[in-house]
């Protein structure tokens, strides 16, 4: 029997133009997905902002909640789920993770996958991904399948509604304490 393990998605709403704009359009209460490999979220990982000031240079990035964008917008919300995984689809998923970190120079952010879900069309790079796109790719290529749509249709939203993610912290991000 392999043993249970973790992996958090995490969603936020960090209240920026950008952010505002794709919420006038999801109507959806976050528009950023993550995923960490831990409950500190001290290994977050997506594809967003490469500087916290220029939200137009985008590619895979490893978050970090201190220094980064977050640590810009102190007022971020967010939700964060946790997803029981085996050991053997975890180290499926660091193996698909560290494909991208390896190789992260070449890695674009994917505005026009963006028009795509708007228009219900996916719209797929091999080297470009946006947000939940690439959580979802992770998930995917690990075996786990938590929806009927190919990542480039995924949203932030569509992890919200999974049934196989349970919520363990809604509220500021500043103000997570992850239990030890």
């Amino acid at each position: 029997m392999e043993a249970d393990r973790s992996v958090f998605i995490l969603l936020t709403n960090t209240g920026t133009f950008f952010t505002k704009i794709i919420q006038g359009y999801t109507k959806a209460p976050y528009n950023h997905a993550s995923i960490s490999f831990n409950r500190e979220l001290s290994e977050l990982y997506s594809f967003g902002r490469k500087h916290p000031n220029n939200p137009l240079n985008g590619g895979f990035v490893q978050e970090d909640l201190k220094t980064g964008t977050f640590s810009k917008y102190p007022n971020t919300t967010c939700v964060i789920y946790e997803l029981q995984v085996s050991d053997r689809e975890v180290e499926k998923m660091k193996r698909v993770l560290h494909i991208f970190i390896r190789s992260r120079q070449k890695y674009l952010y994917n505005f026009l996958g963006l028009v795509g879900i708007a228009l219900k069309e996916p719209v797929e790079f091999s080297n470009s991904y946006f947000c939940s796109q690439f959580v979802a790719e992770i998930l995917v290529r690990s075996g786990i399948k938590l929806w009927n749509k190919l990542p480039a249709l995924v949203t932030p939203d569509d992890f919200r509604q999974s049934d196989r993610l349970q919520l363990i912290y809604e509220g500021k991000l500043s103000e997570y304490e992850p239990e030890t």
